[in-house]
């Protein structure tokens, strides 16, 4: 698997609430964005996939694109969509299917939750209409156990905040562009305890592609080729924490987040250890301390230190979310998946402008958590 797989060609247009274009536009303005960089063209394209939740099937943006009859998958997996879609283009080309794909994903989304349907995750339709069916109530739960079983201090939270709108503040893509504080932060109204209004992401409009092609020919259309030493996809197992159901089992077991981060090192023998950039899913604060441990990157309960020795900014160890993550970037589910691959592949090239890491990395390493409980990670190398 390692360097089988190769990205040539990003891009991205800025998130945020779309007011003077459409969704479906911005998907071909990211997907035109990919194409120039990987200095190929729509028709030498010979496989595609993408997905969005809301800003419709993907397959239908070749009216925009030009009717090659190329194969064009739709995928829907939750948060989950961008990381799957990306599996499904690494497993075309290494089957042999195909030697060059093209990824796409997009969304829009309005003001407030998501518009969940209970009855599409098999429970009934009073889920949702006694007002159960609400995410933030979930993650807001999991990290009250979490900080209490990890002897955790909920001023990490604000920590994790602050430091996604100072990475979003330099990242020319981010919907949230001011800094806050801590002091901001802990100002702002207590929504689900203990997440605060500026600890939880929105739902919002954006769209992001890749370029994707067989490894032996990354060098014959670009010098500086990042490649896809793993990318693993995982569902929950028994006693996994998850999100929208009503009720919590007793017995405990892995997080589809584990079960992914490790497939994804196994398949591209590295360690955690070995990463320098990490992309993990954001949705609110407190899953960004959950998903270090969980994807093998720290120890339970090691946060703390983690966190206050600066190791997760970008001049740090370990730098974290390093675009601003989905509490500065927001959440069009079809596209943050690939808007983290979108920051490691910058970071990799050493062309991620004012936020590019001081020594560029050789690993970087992104996750994504969908609901009700799948997770996807891809680690990318140069």
């Amino acid at each position: 698997m390692p360097n089988e797989v190769a990205i040539i060609g990003i891009g991205c247009t800025p998130f945020g609430r779309y007011q003077d274009t459409t969704v479906r536009r911005e998907a071909v303005r990211a997907i035109q964005r990919a194409l120039a960089d990987a200095q190929v063209s729509w028709a030498d394209i010979e496989y595609a996939v993408g997905g969005s939740m809301s800003g419709g099937s993907a397959d239908t943006l070749v009216a925009e694109l030009g009717f090659t009859g190329v194969p064009f998958l739709n995928v829907f997996n939750g948060c989950a969509t961008g990381s799957s879609s990306l599996s499904a283009a690494v497993h075309a080309i290494t089957s042999g299917a195909a030697e060059l794909a093209l990824v796409v994903g997009f969304d829009s989304h309005p003001r407030g939750a998501f518009a969940i349907q209970p009855e599409q995750l098999g429970l009934g339709q009073w889920y949702g209409s006694t007002g159960l069916a609400v995410t933030a109530q979930f993650f807001a739960l999991k990290i009250q156990r979490y900080l209490h079983e990890h002897a955790l201090p909920t001023r990490l939270l604000s920590s994790v905040a602050a430091k996604a709108f100072r990475n979003g503040a330099q990242n020319p893509n981010a919907w949230r562009r001011k800094p806050l504080s801590e002091a901001d932060i802990d100002r702002s109204p207590m929504l689900s305890d203990p997440l605060r209004q500026y600890m939880l992401c929105s739902p919002g409009d954006g769209a992001c592609a890749l370029v994707l092609c067989a490894g032996e020919r990354a060098k014959s259309l670009r010098p500086d080729p990042v490649y896809i030493a793993a990318t693993a996809v995982r569902t929950r197992r028994p006693g996994s924490f998850e999100v929208l159901s009503p009720s919590l089992s007793i017995d405990r077991g892995n997080s589809p987040s584990v079960d992914a981060a490790r497939a994804a090192f196994e398949q591209a023998g590295i360690g955690p250890h070995e990463v320098e950039l990490a992309q993990l899913q954001d949705t609110d604060a407190g899953a960004e301390l959950i998903h270090l441990a969980e994807t093998g990157l720290c120890a339970h309960g090691e946060q703390t230190e983690l966190i206050e020795r600066g190791a997760t900014e970008i001049e740090g160890a370990l730098p974290v979310n390093t675009d601003g993550g989905c509490l500065a970037n927001g959440e069009p589910i079809g596209a943050s998946g690939l808007r983290q691959i979108h920051e490691n592949v910058l970071q990799l090239r050493g062309t991620a402008g004012v936020r590019q890491l001081p020594v560029r990395p050789l690993v970087a390493f992104s996750h994504v958590y969908g609901a009700p409980g799948l997770s996807g990670c891809t680690i990318l190398t140069r």
